[in-house]
């Protein structure tokens, strides 16, 4: 049987002209959402990617079920403390989304057991599967109680645009009170006696421009508009504070933000503002009690913290309480009434370090100290914690090797608890896997940290399949976690690597700072010297190689293939930024305005325009062999456009030297899904099965080749 022939996208002339440079691009047509030819050509796109890979449709099944096997798929969360309840949720076998649920909590009562199949008196909150009902696509952009745990608010997304219809109902009765306001933005805080609950507005931009206050059960045409943020850099969010005192209005570019407050028991009031906007300025406001701390980087790139007073409006009122040390970076402050806990990164990982509070002293706390970690790599953080009066709270620690594990922590002790680590079926043991971080030599001489992930027993001898994975944008790190999908290309003898390349936030602002802007491609050069030293070390085979990421991450793939076709067999794009020049001289686009603090303004800036150029995936494929190629993207999305990936394929399709037989380029498009792809857990499943499939199939390692018997689902 002949193999299928690719499609062929239909070329349009066009030029595009700036700073005196013309460029023809024959696929700009794409642009248009609404062009039944586009919508034709992806599913003709899809046809042909099922067509190419319809022989793995065994290991995709494999590779489900080796999911579903290690999953417990009837669990319970951690229940949390919360006023009169305790608060949970919970997983049935054979359903996609969690029930959220709660149970009375009374004094003297221990939290619920997390291994129960049922809580006495539990009562369900929400339950996602009901919610959903027959969409294909369901995604929470607010769940929230009232501060007297009467009232549900929670706002639902059935298409994957990421705008969400609201809903307000009481939760004893399940009466609904409101349905009113529909294609709202993402989270919406309630007042205190929940007559009211605070929502954004987007603009045509996609950009959450507006903040409403809207009377539960009233006519939202008699919404009030509270604030408008006409500066297009600007999004804004809305959230509460731990003691549920105050209603927090946080407004933000890439470099500059802004918090204001209101009283959520006086929600008709006039809101205030913390400290007024100051161009690079950017802090975050915790209110503790009395006072308000204040984590800002006015003095220090990495940030410092201060405390101001509860009625503070300037930055004049702000007091130095504790400054980021050599190689720390102050990510963000929680706030109790015994102590406050600081999140840092520190040596490229995560901590928490816990500030007792000093009642005596204005200054307001005692000597720092550091909660510990045994496992050298790891990420810690805070989990769920809503009560201020709270003396333990829960942490959550995982690693690429361990899975995710919540303590209990005593603030005035150190002393830990564990309530729960993931459950992970099918005879998992984690010393059967290793984890370690490299540091490797960037073309500039600059060290890069990498993680290598691999089986035990798996020696950098040069025979191995790998798979490199990476971000390198908004100082957003790649932090370790736990993944029981990677199980099975651990399992398959896969060098699993992940490389926080510059750009990331993984060392601090200044490794952000080098990796944007004029700057970014050194993002994309430190990703192949990485893949050099996966090489070059022995980890993995020369020709064993592939490469991963999404999104910026997608564009970092784009970018690093044009640099170095060769060091790859195969790469995975997913929902990939890869037309980026094109997108970011279009400020009439979503997003557009606001990422040129991360990018640049090529429109202004010729020397922005000039970088770009030469690193933007779309404009810069070559006449040569490239590894094989899967591109993913859904629909819906509203952050990168399905125009991009589909673009790019066509451009590579008809430009690189491959055989489609043996090196494919595939585009495969979510027709009901968002950024993030499908949704529900199963789906999900569904979707990596079929991603990791390609990717094996072209290392060479579909098979096991761990001594086990691979899990079998029960």
């Amino acid at each position: 049987m002949p193999s299928p022939t690719p499609p062929r996208a239909p070329r349009r002339p066009f030029v595009r002209e700036h700073h005196g440079e013309r460029v023809e691009d024959p696929y700009a047509w794409m642009r248009d959402l609404d062009d039944p030819q586009l919508l034709a050509h992806l599913e003709a796109e899809n046809r042909y990617a099922e067509e190419r890979t319809a022989h793995l449709e065994p290991l995709r099944s494999t590779l489900f079920e080796e999911i579903r096997a290690r999953v417990q798929e009837d669990d319970l969360s951690v229940p949390v403390a919360s006023g009169p309840w305790w608060y949970f949720s919970r997983t049935a076998q054979g359903s996609q989304y969690a029930v959220h649920v709660r149970a009375p909590r009374r004094d003297g009562d221990e939290r619920p057991d997390p291994e129960a199949r049922a809580v006495p008196g539990e009562q369900v909150v929400l339950d996602g599967n009901a919610e959903a009902g027959e969409a294909e696509f369901f995604a929470l952009g607010a769940l929230t109680v009232s501060a007297d745990h009467r009232l549900l608010a929670f706002a639902v997304d059935t298409a994957g645009d990421e705008r969400f219809d609201l809903t307000v109902r009481e939760i004893a009765t399940g009466r609904v009170l409101d349905t009113s306001l529909t294609g709202i933005g993402y989270g919406c805080e309630l007042s205190r006696d929940g007559s009211f609950v605070f929502y954004t507005r987007l603009d045509d931009a996609w950009r959450p421009h507006q903040l409403w206050r809207h009377r539960v059960g009233g006519d939202p045409g008699e919404d009030v508009l509270v604030h408008e943020e006409e500066d297009e850099r600007f999004w804004m969010g809305v959230s509460g504070s731990r003691d549920e005192r105050w209603l927090l209005l946080g407004l933000g570019s890439k470099t500059t933000s802004e918090v204001w407050m209101l009283p959520s028991d006086d929600p008709q009031g006039e809101w205030r503002v913390v400290a007024p906007r100051r161009e690079g300025v950017e802090y975050d406001v915790e209110p503790a009690g009395d006072r308000l701390l204040v984590v800002h980087n006015a003095d220090s790139p990495d940030s410092d913290l201060a405390w101001a007073p509860l009625e503070a409006r300037s930055h004049e009122q702000w007091v130095p309480l504790l400054a980021s040390g050599e190689g720390e970076r102050f990510v963000g402050v929680d706030a109790f009434d015994t102590a406050s806990v600081l999140t840092v990164r520190t040596g490229g990982l995560s901590a928490l370090r816990v500030l007792p509070r000093d009642v005596t002293s204005l200054s307001g706390h005692g000597t720092p100290w550091d909660v510990t970690v045994e496992q050298p790599v790891h990420t810690i953080a805070l989990g769920d914690n809503p009560e201020p009066d709270q003396r333990a709270v829960q942490v959550v620690l995982e690693s690429w090797t361990t899975p995710r594990t919540v303590l209990e922590v005593e603030l005035a002790t150190g002393a830990r608890t564990e309530l729960k680590r993931q459950p992970v079926l099918g005879g998992f043991d984690p010393d059967d896997y290793e984890e370690s971080r490299e540091w490797v030599e960037a073309a500039d001489g600059t060290a890069v940290p990498v993680s290598v992930v691999r089986r035990r027993g798996v020696l950098p001898d040069g025979s191995h399949p790998g798979l490199l994975t990476a971000y390198g944008s908004y100082e957003i790190s790649s932090d370790p976690y736990f993944s029981v999908a990677r199980l099975g290309l651990l399992d398959r003898g896969v060098v699993y690597a992940v490389a926080h390349v510059r750009g990331g936030g993984e060392l601090g602002r200044r490794w952000y700072d080098d990796g944007k802007l004029l700057a970014k491609p050194n993002t994309f050069s430190d990703t192949v010297a990485v893949a050099d030293h996966l090489v070059d070390a022995g980890w993995v085979a020369p020709d064993g190689l592939g490469l991963e990421g999404g999104s910026a991450g997608g564009l970092l793939v784009g970018a690093v293939l044009n640099l170095a076709p060769e060091r790859f067999r195969v790469a995975h794009a997913a929902v990939p930024f890869v037309d980026a020049l094109t997108t970011i001289l279009q400020p009439e686009l979503p997003l557009t305005v606001g990422e040129w603090e991360e990018w640049g303004n090529p429109l202004a800036d010729p020397d922005v325009y000039a970088v770009m150029r030469g690193y933007t995936p779309y404009e810069n494929v070559r006449p040569v062999e490239y590894p094989a190629i899967l591109a993913t993207s859904s629909l819906h999305d509203t952050r990168v456009y399905v125009t991009e990936p589909a673009k790019w394929v066509a451009r590579l399709r008809e430009t690189v030297t491959n055989d489609p037989d043996t090196r494919p380029v595939l585009l495969r498009t979510q027709m009901s899904a968002g950024h993030g792809g499908r949704s529900g857990r199963y789906a999900a499943w569904e979707q990596v099965a079929w991603e990791w499939a390609f990717v094996l199939d072209q290392l060479g390692a579909s098979e096991r080749v761990d001594a086990d018997d691979p899990p079998v689902s029960g």
